[in-house]
């Protein structure tokens, strides 16, 4: 299975302790800091459990999701990748990991934005190539696996399909214990 349109989701700490609109002017100061990475920026928080806010890119979406109740950064890559599906997961993870750094780092945020640095959520957006079967997580959870062992430098990790097979084909990582967003980024860039 060739892996394409990948999201993956990190998940906050404490995910109330700042209103969801507080990321719309920092988007905007993202796009403005740019030459034409980022177009847009799409304000979902009236919605409960839902897209919250969005950064639009040609590339890739970044955007402070809050889909099940759980807020957290999701980048959703829309354009294709090239190499192997590690290569793939890796380079979505390590964006992904990239901007919530930014975020955490960000001084209007006064530190309240924290990585739960021991589960991710990864998730493919092509229902007609990654159907949400268990024969697509067979296929694809040696791989996912593969990179989370890595990753999560050798944790107990845990994977889990998405059991509604109504929605998309996704896999939730978790590893026994948590880690920084530097760390991870550290054992990312060194594969």
């Amino acid at each position: 299975m060739e892996l394409e349109k990948i999201s993956v989701k990190w998940f906050v700490e404490q995910p109330n302790t700042l209103p969801l609109t507080d990321f719309i002017d920092i988007f905007h100061g993202w796009i403005q800091a740019t030459d034409g990475v980022y177009h847009d920026v799409a304000d979902y928080s009236h919605m409960q459990a839902g897209p919250g806010i969005v950064l639009v890119a040609n590339d890739a979406n970044v955007s402070i999701d809050e889909s099940d109740n759980r807020r957290g950064l999701l980048y959703s890559r829309k354009s294709p990748l090239g190499g192997s599906n590690q290569e793939k997961l890796r380079a979505v993870l390590r964006s992904a990991l990239e901007n919530f750094s930014k975020l955490a780092r960000e001084p209007k945020l006064g530190g309240k934005f924290k990585l739960l640095g021991n589960e991710a959520v990864i998730a493919i957006h092509d229902r007609l190539t990654s159907p949400n079967t268990d024969e697509s997580f067979a296929a694809v959870a040696p791989e996912i696996e593969a990179v989370a062992k890595n990753l999560f430098g050798g944790a107990e990790i845990n994977l889990e399909r998405e059991p509604d097979r109504r929605r998309k084909f996704a896999v939730r990582i978790k590893a026994s214990r948590s880690f920084a967003v530097d760390e991870l980024l550290r054992r990312l860039s060194n594969n």
